[in-house]
């Protein structure tokens, strides 16, 4: 007789998962992820785990995942993974994992055709007494093929998606919510989307579109290369993604040639857009391009980039109300302190930022600023400030001085000081202070209590200098050509032009057909004197450095 073939699709409760939010459903989706490999291992024929509505407590355990299973549900909020570990605190639990550590993933043995779609994993049950970077929902290493679509990860303890070399593969409409809460913002992982690359070797072919990354502890979306030894990989893409209340939005730790199109960063607490040596090989992404994004409202810098060798192209940004730069270009500590070469600033739209709109504090060679409309920034122009007493009040997010007169948003980016308690501003008006959350994702801007009513508080006064563009480093063949940068606001805060700090210089610059004119205090201030190059036709400059 004909042996019947094996099913392609098998449906989770035929096979002892309950859905009921009670029954620990772990034991029995491992043993369907095993049958249903062990099938395709047989036939080469992948196969899919259907979820129907349900709620499937994931206790105690990861499931190890293998090649051709796919795990597709019902959609978010609809098929519910609960993950919990209360009879196991020191095991992390993730949904499903595959790592060279502790199961041999590599090239040679890597999952390939795997889908996981439509569901919503719930990790706000794990608790641990020491951080672990496997507390993901879901934690694969060396996929081929593999396809993310359609999942609600949220509030888990390490990463959301913390997936690692990913080829051929697509991360489509994923929302990570709340991730990384138990990572401090300084340890590995902790993002809503971390993915490690370098794996598969000089080309990695992965597409992130359409995800949102809102609340978590380290990185909203961020790309990580995982030996030093690797060669940086090409051929990746982060294209109508939304980064808002992480620590970094999106952040570029290794790749070469990393496009970053149509995305929106807002709100996240020390940059929008980070290229920096802060992964764990302290690798910079070199050669990318971020084109056609906002970048608004940032705590922090707007785009920070450094510890990179160069080749990066802004393009056509909006670059605009951020507590600290606009554009920022310096070396994190850590990281390598590479001198940059042919980074590109072209037709942004830099304005409203707090202190200056394009600053460099790295040293830079053959740059090239062309195009920028830089303007109205250097807002964090208010003196300093203290108060206390009858006319103070508290609250989880902000501050009340009902006898204050702050110049609207001249406080913008400071650190606040009420007694032992520091917390950053965000926005001001005149009596009131917006305070940034003290970590993404909280509800308040407090480590301890909210400060009771009429307790002191100080503000730091602003710096006399906050220009449209600052060379606080050398720069080299530097080209700045066809740039308006001005302040059109009836009370102007951009003080200058154009800023060369005793710190900064300016050799064998290109600085032409510039419009200077229209700042606070002056088109220019050289605290160092330019040497070399042409300067030609820039108006508001009357004389020839």
């Amino acid at each position: 007789m004909p042996v019947p073939a094996a099913p392609l699709i098998y449906n989770a409760r035929d096979h002892g998962l309950i859905g009921d939010g009670v029954t620990n459903d772990q034991p029995a989706l491992a043993e369907l992820v095993d049958m249903a490999g062990e099938a395709c291992a047989a036939d080469g024929r992948a196969r899919v785990v259907h979820c129907p509505p349900g709620v499937y407590s994931i206790r105690d355990a990861g499931t190890v995942w293998r090649s051709g299973v796919s795990l597709v549900g019902a959609g978010p909020g609809v098929t519910r993974f609960v993950l919990s570990n209360s009879g196991n605190r020191t095991d992390p639990t993730p949904l499903a994992f595959f790592t060279a550590i502790q199961h041999g993933a590599g090239p040679g043995n890597h999952l390939a055709d795997c889908t996981f779609a439509d569901f919503e994993i719930d990790g706000s049950d794990v608790a641990l007494e020491e951080y672990d970077v496997l507390a993901k929902g879901l934690g694969l290493q060396y996929v081929l093929r593999g396809r993310f679509r359609g999942l609600y990860i949220h509030h888990t303890a390490a990463s959301g998606l913390g997936c690692d070399f990913l080829q051929d593969s697509v991360v489509e409409s994923v929302i990570a919510v709340g991730c990384g809460r138990l990572d401090s913002g300084e340890q590995i992982g902790g993002a809503g989307l971390g993915i490690g690359i370098g794996g598969w070797g000089a080309v990695e072919r992965l597409t992130i579109t359409g995800c949102t990354a809102v609340g978590n502890g380290t990185n909203g979306i961020f790309l990580e290369l995982q030996d030093r030894r690797w060669t940086p990989p090409r051929g990746i893409r982060i294209t109508n993604c939304h980064a808002e209340d992480n620590r970094y939005g999106i952040s570029d730790w290794g790749a070469d040639g990393l496009i970053v199109a149509a995305c929106t960063m807002i709100g996240n607490r020390v940059a929008g857009f980070d290229v920096s040596g802060l992964g764990t090989t302290s690798v910079a992404g070199r050669g990318g391009v971020v084109t056609g994004c906002l970048v608004d409202g940032n705590v922090g810098d707007g785009i920070s980039i450094g510890n990179t060798p160069g080749r990066y192209t802004v393009h056509g940004n909006r670059i605009s109300r951020n507590g600290r730069y606009g554009y920022r270009q310096h070396n994190l500590p850590g990281g390598p302190s590479h001198a940059s070469a042919e980074m590109v600033l072209d037709g942004n739209d830099i304005w409203g930022n707090a202190l200056d709109g394009l600053r460099v504090d790295a040293t830079l060679i053959d740059a090239v600023f062309l195009g920028n409309r830089i303007r109205d920034n250097g807002g964090r122009a208010a003196p300093a400030a203290s108060g206390g007493g009858d006319t103070v009040t508290y609250a989880a997010t902000c501050l009340t001085d009902t006898a204050a007169a702050w110049l609207p948003d001249g406080h913008r980016g400071k650190v606040l000081t009420v007694g032992v308690q520091t917390a950053l501003v965000a926005a001001n008006t005149a009596t009131e202070l917006v305070l940034a959350p003290f970590r993404p994702g909280a509800s308040t801007a407090w480590t301890g209590e909210v400060p009771d009513p009429g307790t002191p508080y100080s503000l730091p006064g602003s710096p006399t200098v906050r220009a449209g563009v600052g060379l606080n480093a050398p720069t080299l063949d530097l080209t700045v050509r066809g740039n308006r940068v001005w302040d059109n606001q009836r009370a102007k805060t951009q003080t200058h032009g154009l800023w060369i700090t005793d710190a900064g210089g300016c050799e064998s610059g290109r600085v032409e057909d510039n419009d200077l004119t229209g700042n606070a205090v002056a088109a220019v201030r050289f605290d160092t004197a330019p040497s070399g190059g042409h300067w030609d036709r820039n108006h508001g400059l009357t004389i020839t450095p």
